[in-house]
């Protein structure tokens, strides 16, 4: 009887530790399902867009650990002019074989069409391995940590190129594509600002702690990558494609899911001279909005590295270095945030109106900057800057996504992303070697901006009066 009702009742050391359990358990479990509930908010839990939200938020905690962990070593830990030595040496290192690299992997995603979640995942298992074998020589600074940074930008870029091209797939109803990519994007930013004070605290610990919380990060990263649906890896309605080369030559590529394929008829159609659209031939406004997009991250990596030398030296009146940096940073990634949330409030606007307007805005704000340089002024065109490349951005993957056919978008995906990468390694460059002069440096980024509009506006309005030449991708 007694140990029955012993059973039945338990004693108040039990039930103050379940009730101490329960009270620990319930913010995590109360906080994973809000989560959920607005990343699958609207259609997006139904359509598995929910999922890539989530796969992108732990994308952006994994590599800005790696930020973390890099920009103690590189650039915080030294004096401003072995700084500039190391931060060209870290662009000049990483960025050469870059260049050669990435042509490839959008042309070898292309064909991959069935293995888009293994890719996703494949580039979250190899930056884990990578964080672990940096977490040694993070410590040193040695030569060995540049082979390693660069497989880490290698496997995030292509990782960013399949997340690109699986959007698309994964479209709710009601959606635009500038809308979802706001939630992606948004998505990544919020991890990103939750991650980046972890890193710091685990950089406290020891130099390698950020890469090892890299490491686990992406490790999760790997499994969820495969619970996406499996229509991610689906070849339905997809065309044979053919890739024109510069001499006019179709390539008949196979397509996935048409197994054989026809070779008599892609032939035929060689020789009758019909072609399959190639990335020149989608219409003007995928490469307009390219030249608009590399003006803005041009500005990008010359701000962040003009400002982070100039403040050094010369802070913002009445600040410390450390402040004048922090009200920069802050405003940037206020900026950033709040162009991906208007992105995700803006339903059927056309993009080439979007980037029109936000590359006139960035080019009044760094002109007004050159005229009254100060602190407000240099706050004010850092989140200009980072309000205007996220929506721009934004808009060029709508573009992408729209315009180019499903069978090459990945490549151009891959080509976008190399231009935009060595437009910010340039733009970084410039602010490198130019001389600590605000007012100098302000009209230096006015005039990139300039150059962009020169070069990109007058066809981007050509193209919103015509309209686009391809429905939007579903």
């Amino acid at each position: 009887m007694t140990s029955a009702g012993s059973h039945e009742e338990p004693g108040p050391l039990r039930r103050t530790g379940r009730a101490v359990g329960h009270a620990l358990h319930k913010p995590f479990t109360g906080t994973a399902k809000g989560i959920r509930k607005a990343t699958h908010a609207h259609g997006a839990g139904e359509s598995g867009l929910g999922k890539l939200i989530e796969l992108h938020a732990v994308n952006g905690a994994g590599d800005v650990m790696i930020t973390v962990a890099l920009a103690s070593t590189v650039f915080f830990s030294v004096p401003t002019d072995e700084a500039r030595g190391r931060v060209a040496l870290y662009l000049a290192v990483t960025m050469a074989p870059f260049t050669l690299l990435a042509p490839v992997i959008g042309p070898l995603l292309d064909r991959l069409p069935h293995g888009r979640r293994a890719a996703m995942a494949g580039s979250m298992l190899a930056r884990a391995v990578l964080a672990l074998t940096m977490s040694g020589a993070v410590a040193t600074g040695g030569l060995e940590l540049y082979p390693a940074a660069l497989g880490v930008l290698v496997c995030s870029k292509a990782y960013g190129v399949v997340r690109s091209a699986v959007v698309p797939r994964l479209l709710p109803p009601r959606f635009s594509l500038v809308k979802a990519n706001s939630r992606v994007t948004l998505a990544g930013l919020l991890a990103t600002g939750i991650a980046a004070p972890i890193g710091a605290g685990l950089q406290t610990v020891g130099p390698g702690w950020p890469l090892y919380g890299a490491c686990v990060i992406f490790l999760g990263g790997t499994v969820l990558a495969f619970t996406l649906p499996h229509k991610v890896d689906s070849a339905k309605g997809e065309r044979k494609a053919q890739l024109v080369e510069p001499h006019g030559v179709a390539v008949s590529l196979s397509e996935p899911g048409r197994a054989g394929g026809r070779p008599g008829r892609a032939r035929r159609r060689e020789r009758n001279g019909e072609k399959r659209p190639g990335l020149r031939s989608v219409g003007p406004s995928v490469l307009n909005g390219l030249q608009a997009n590399s003006a803005h991250r041009a500005l990008s990596g010359f701000l962040i590295f003009f400002l982070a030398f100039l403040l050094r030296e010369h802070p913002l009146a009445g600040q410390s270095a450390a402040v004048s940096l922090g009200i920069a940073g802050v405003a940037a990634g206020v900026g950033n945030a709040s162009g991906t949330a208007v992105g995700s409030w803006l339903r059927a606007r056309g993009p080439e109106m979007i980037v029109v307007a936000v590359l006139a805005l960035a080019l009044l704000v760094a002109v007004l900057a050159a005229l009254f340089f100060s602190t407000v002024m240099v706050a004010a065109l850092s989140a200009t800057a980072g309000f205007t490349l996220a929506l721009s951005k934004l808009s060029l993957d709508a573009m992408i996504q729209r315009d180019v056919p499903e069978e090459v978008r990945s490549s151009a995906f891959a080509r976008s992303e190399t231009v935009l990468q060595m437009a910010w390694v340039v733009g970084g460059g410039i602010g490198i070697a130019l001389p600590l002069n605000g007012v100098l440096g302000m009209s230096v980024a006015a005039g990139i901006l300039a150059l962009g509009a020169a070069t990109s506006v007058r066809g981007l309005l050509s193209a919103a009066r015509r309209g686009s030449p391809h429905p939007r991708v579903a």
